[in-house]
């Protein structure tokens, strides 16, 4: 019950994670907001590693510093299509996306996922398509641009989690802090190509100091889960995290979905379930 319960609160650490980006994303630049909001969650994670027993080899941290280059690349569109884009369809669009990944890569590597997991990958195309509907039954609010960028990230947070899934689980959180050095680093590299400065407002800073925050958090909540609980039942609950997201989307934000947009959700749902078994 305890691995459920830690399950469940990463998943809305996470999504609510997302809502902050996207919030601050508004105001700011999203490459600005994922340096800023990752930089100020070091002295979390730095705790985290000095309170959770581990020990990191080269090849560990190695894995965890590619990971993070694939991460802040993800990070940093989820947040462009967040604040650009209706929060309620571009959580789940990318979500579902990062979960069809490793289905995808088994089918290319000869590997076959399973019939169930193949069940959620079909059920997730069907859930973009509707969720991604505007006026009319044509791209409305939801725009091709917004929708592709949602798809990108999906598509680098998948990466993130296949290579970060190579490190060993006796490493701890080490790897973790790997990820969170070079994504570090490739952001302000990033910034500092594209001239992109890093001041942020006083509402913009607040918003990314939660989102790195949470997030951080939401990590060594996840970790917590899946070495106490069953991994795939862990993952499910987990992956549920832009319910957390959308209701904030809607609550605060007062977003307003199509009738078949809301069943698009629900078959996001669904096949998030079916591709984490």
């Amino acid at each position: 019950m305890f691995p459920i319960v830690l399950a469940a609160v990463s998943a809305v650490a996470f999504g609510t994670a997302d809502f902050s980006g996207g919030k601050a994303s508004r105001r700011a630049d999203p490459v600005a907001v994922t340096v800023v909001s990752q930089i100020l969650s070091v002295p979390l994670l730095v705790a985290l590693v000095l309170l959770v027993p581990g020990t990191p080899h080269p090849l560990d941290l190695g894995w965890g510093l590619l990971a993070g280059v694939a991460g802040a690349g993800g990070v940093m569109l989820l947040y462009r299509a967040l604040a650009t884009g209706m929060m309620a369809v571009v959580a789940p669009v990318t979500a579902i996306t990062a979960a069809v990944v490793p289905i995808a890569a088994g089918l290319l590597t000869a590997h076959s996922p399973g019939t169930v997991a193949l069940s959620g990958a079909g059920l997730a195309v069907v859930a973009i398509a509707l969720v991604s509907l505007g006026e009319g039954g044509v791209s409305g609010r939801v725009s091709s641009r917004v929708l592709g960028t949602a798809l990108g990230a999906g598509l680098l947070f998948g990466i993130f989690f296949a290579l970060l899934g190579q490190a060993d689980e006796d490493a701890g959180m080490w790897p973790v802090l790997a990820v969170r050095i070079s994504s570090i680093a490739f952001g302000l590299g990033l910034a500092a190509r594209t001239g992109v400065g890093l001041r942020l407002g006083r509402r913009a800073i607040g918003w990314a100091a939660a989102a790195g925050l949470l997030d951080s958090a939401a990590n060594a909540l996840y970790l917590a889960a899946a070495a106490r609980g069953h991994l795939s039942i862990v993952a499910a609950i987990a992956s549920l995290y832009p319910a957390s997201t959308v209701l904030l989307a809607l609550g605060v934000d007062r977003e307003r979905l199509r009738p078949v947009q809301l069943a698009g959700l629900g078959f996001a749902v669904g096949a998030l379930v079916l591709a984490s078994v």
